[in-house]
This record gives structure tokens, sequence and C-alpha cells, in this order.
């Protein structure tokens, strides 16, 4: 049988060419050429000051509160539902996470529950673009400049998603983004920090190589930092993948749109919204049913796959998580966090690779459809 896999990239001749240019030749005095080519053309496309290259973007959020001066005493407030990358450079730092609700119909912070966890230590926010969408950032945005706190805008996994013209990652002091091989802009493994801010691109600059000032040729460190930059090879194939960026994002608004075709109709199942203002770039075409069906995501995962399609399941809570049981804030969360609890167990990512056809998403929709009446009709037997 063959399967159908939940995520993988596009990859062109324009890349194949990029990679082998810069393993022969970005050395010696064309030493970071390709990095330098990535991050001005991945500046220019988000539509920010500076773009600075790092192995992953868990390594940017890093750096973005290590940068701010975040620290031991300070909290940091994230969406409850997100992957836990999100949230763990904030104990990297040793301040606490502070988890808040999503919204349940664009599944993203919600800025009313933001607002009600801002406490005197709050520091910094992590809003995240979940699956491609995007939050309000304009009431997320009106409320951290009220309290004077840092926005991190984690945009992750939405690259070329917009927010009233603005490109997803543009609106915070820094924007992250991850260019893992199942994203849509991939390196195999990546990420970028984002920022308008001449003073974080500075401190960034030396945070990620050792503590050494930008243009440092002495080797004399200033403090003790980290290392956390990108090989020329990963970057040759980010800058081929930027220049298709717009490619990538239509193609990426097309298979969502043939699951929009297929599944739009069916009776207590949504797929990924559009916050107003927004358009998505449908990173991961995701859906998520109503409870009264009477299947969880992971026994519908388990039928799907023994079909020969993979899925991935909605992010859990991350109060939820056994990472997270000693924390007090996970407590509180677990108790009050209604909507995270209510979307994540009836949610799966479907197949939304590159490589992905018309007719294997018809397939998926098909078998999707119906597990999902056969579990809402066992369900009303039982009953």
């Amino acid at each position: 049988m063959k399967r159908i896999p939940v995520a993988g990239p596009w990859i062109t001749e324009r890349e194949v060419q990029y990679v082998a240019d810069a393993a022969a030749h970005d050395w010696y005095e064309q030493a970071g050429t390709y990095c330098r080519r990535f991050e001005r053309a991945f500046a220019d496309y988000v539509g920010s000051r500076h773009a600075v290259s790092v192995p992953h973007c868990t390594a940017a959020i890093h750096l973005s509160l290590a940068a701010l001066g975040v620290g031991p005493g300070d909290e940091v407030i994230v969406p409850d539902v997100t992957w836990i990358a999100s949230a763990a450079p904030i104990k990297y730092v040793g301040a606490e996470t502070v988890f808040a609700d999503i919204d349940p119909v664009s599944w993203c912070l919600s800025a009313e529950s933001f607002e009600h966890r801002i406490t005197a230590r709050t520091k910094a926010v992590i809003p995240v673009e979940l699956y491609g969408n995007l939050p309000d950032m304009d009431a997320i945005r009106a409320l951290a400049d009220k309290h004077q706190i840092a926005v991190i805008e984690d945009a992750a996994e939405a690259f070329g998603s917009t927010y009233r013209g603005r490109r997803a990652g543009s609106m915070g002091d820094t924007g992250v983004f991850s260019f893992h091989g199942s994203k849509t802009l991939t390196t195999g493994e990546g990420g970028m920090l984002v920022t308008d801010r001449d003073d974080l691109h500075q401190r960034v600059l030396s945070l990620r190589d050792h503590g050494r000032p930008p243009g440092d040729t002495g080797f004399y460190n200033q403090e003790v930092a980290f290392k956390y930059r990108l090989s020329g090879v990963q970057a040759a194939l980010g800058l081929a993948q930027v220049e298709r960026g717009d490619e990538l994002v239509a193609r990426k608004r097309e298979i969502f749109s043939w699951y929009q075709e297929e599944l739009g109709d069916l009776p207590g199942v949504s797929l990924n919204a559009e916050t107003a203002g927004a358009v998505n770039s449908y990173w991961m075409t995701t859906v998520v049913w109503d409870a009264a069906l009477g299947v969880s995501k992971v026994e519908l995962a388990a039928q799907l796959r023994e079909r020969g399609i993979d899925t991935r399941p909605f992010f859990y809570p991350l109060s939820s998580l056994p990472a997270y049981q000693n924390s007090p804030h996970a407590a509180i969360a677990r108790q009050q966090h209604h909507a995270a609890y209510r979307v994540s167990p009836h949610g799966l990512n479907l197949p939304s690779s590159f490589r992905l056809t018309r007719d294997e998403a018809s397939v998926v929709a098909g078998h999707l459809r119906h597990l999902l009446q056969q579990a809402s009709a066992a369900d009303r037997s039982a009953a």
C-alpha cells in the first residue's frame, strides 16, 4: 500500500543548484555568502529590517527572550495549545511559563485570556500562529503596549500568512520562524529571527555567536552565550525556497481548497478558519469535529493509519503534558481553559505535503467522512 504522508517539501532544480553551489564555493573568502543572501531575501519577503538565521525556531525564541532580558522572576504568557518548542525556551532563561486559553475558532491565543493572565511580572507574550492562522494581533498588540509587554511573534507555522496587509512575523518585537522539513519553507532544519529593532538585532548577533560582538575577529568574547548559526548549505536551500515563497503559499492554499470542497458540508466538522483581516497560508489543513460524533483524535488517527493515511494529532494543551504537571500555572489552566480542552481532543492535521494530489485529497476526505459518520452512528446506537 502506498502511504499518503502528512507533510513534505517541494524541491526543484533551483534548490539543487543553489545547494550544490554552496557546497562547492561557500568557503574561504566567500564564506557566509549564502547566509547573508538568505537573511536579506527573507527580511525583504517578510517586511522586516533585519533577519538572523539560526539552527531552529526554538533557538530564535531563546535568543529573543535572552535579548529582551527576560529571566528569573519574570513571567511569559503562551497559548495553551501549541508545540512545546514555543514554551520550552522560557525555562531556559529561568522565567515562569503562564498559559492562556485559545480562541475556539481561530485556535490561536485568545486576547481576552491573555489579558486575564497579565500580572506585574509579565515580561513577554508569545502569540503562536497555529497551523498558519493568526490571532487578533490588533488586540494583542494593544494589550502588550499598554502593559509594556514584549511580543515574540511565533510564526513558525505561518510563513506567507498575512494580517491586515502585514506578513506574519513582522508585527512583534521579534518574529520567529521554523524551517523544519515539514514546514512550508524548509532548509531541512533551521529557523529565522526577524526584527525592526536595531538594538535587538545587534544583541541577537552577539548572543548567537558565543558572546562575540558582530565583526569580532580577535575571538575576544564579551560574555558566555550560545552557538546558534545556520550553515551555508542550509541557507542556500532556504534562499531558493524564499525566492519561490508566493508559489509555495499558493500551493498550500490550493491543497486546503481541495479539502474544503470535500469536507465543507460535513455536519459537526470544521476546518482551519481565517481570522478577520488575515490570509491563512494553511501550513497544515486541520479538521476538528464535535465531541458528539463519538471518536477521539487518537482513535481516528489509528483508523486512518490502517488505511495508509498518515496524520498528526492536534496539539495537546501544554498544561496537560507531564512536562508541566508540577506547574501551578498549568493547574489553573486545566481548570479554566475550556476552549483548549474542548478543541484539542477532537482534531487532526490531514496530509498536507507538497506532493499530495487532488485524487489523494479526495481519498483522505472520503475515508474521514466515512469513519466520522460510522462513529456517529455507533454512538447513537449505544445511546
